[in-house]
Parts: C-alpha cells; structure tokens; sequence
C-alpha cells in the first residue's frame, strides 16, 4: 500500500498577489463584511460594526452572507462589495 502526503502550502503560480497598502484611518471608510454563514457570524459583525462607527469613524458596512460555509464566495457577491475600502471575512462558530 502507498501512501500520498499532500504539501498544505500554497504555492505560487503565476504573478504572485500583491497585499493592498493599510488604510491610514478607518475616518469616513466603508467595510466590506463576509459572512460564512455559520450561526455566530452575523451577531460578531454587528458588534465589529459598532466599534468601527463610534470609535474609529466608519461610514458604512457592506455586507453580504455566503450560502454555504463550506464554499467559496460567489462572485457577483465579491462583485457587490468591491469598491469597499477594507473588507472582513469571519467565521461565527
């Protein structure tokens, strides 16, 4: 019998992705919000929500809810939040 070990790593193909520069202030920002649907996710958000509107000035908060954890989100939802200036992905376990 064989064994096959998998490499977890992701590796790269192609031109590599670049991180987008950090956002000097969250003052007047609007945040994207992922929701992978699991039970807690939404009530996290909620309160993520809050602090960034009182305390660092937030404007506004996109937020969408994948159908499925399991999945990956679906394009016209990525689509639905692009021109945010930061987006958020949690899992509400």
């Amino acid at each position: 019998m064989t064994i096959r070990v998998l490499d977890p790593r992701l590796s790269a193909e192609g031109e590599a992705l670049r991180l987008a520069p950090p956002l000097k202030s969250l003052e007047g920002a609007v945040i994207g919000m992922i929701d992978n649907a699991k039970i807690g996710t939404s009530k996290l958000f909620d309160y993520i929500a809050e602090i960034l509107k009182k305390e660092h000035g937030a404007r506004e908060f996109l937020r969408v809810r994948k159908p499925d954890a399991t999945k990956p989100v679906p394009p016209e939802m990525l689509a639905s939040i692009s021109g945010a200036d930061a987006i958020l992905a949690a899992t509400g376990d």
